[in-house]
């Protein structure tokens, strides 16, 4: 098998992250998507940022036609890179993320967690 391959971690969306992550423009979609192929290679994409008040979880901001789109994943569970959360940001906030998007990812993280446990096992 090829290094490259081995070396890409499998990612998984949680919930409606994959869906909402499709709904995006695709100018966005294929900026994020080069982000998270980065990522799965274990590389630290240039647009993504450590999400204030999470450990090991990241956020990949993309900026298109005066819209904030953003893309929140972890690689903290071994091995493999999480999608927890695809939205379009409004700014009713500033750049603060809302509550309500913030409460998401939190428990998408438990579910991500859960679904690791299940899928690997504990280590």
């Amino acid at each position: 098998m090829n290094d490259l391959l081995r070396a890409i971690k499998p990612t998984v969306f949680v919930g409606s992250s994959k869906k909402d992550l499709r709904a995006f423009p695709a100018a966005v979609r294929s900026e994020i998507g080069q982000s998270l192929f980065e990522a799965q290679l274990g590389e630290h994409p240039r647009n993504a940022k450590p999400l204030k008040g999470f450990s090991g979880v990241l956020e990949i901001r993309d900026n298109f036609d005066g819209d904030t789109y953003r893309t929140v994943y972890t690689t903290r569970l071994e091995g493999v890179l999480y999608v927890l959360h695809a939205f379009q940001k409004k700014s009713t906030s500033g750049i603060a993320t809302p509550q309500r998007h913030i409460d998401l990812v939190r428990q998408r993280l438990r579910d991500a967690e859960a679904i690791h446990k299940a899928t690997k096992g504990d280590r």
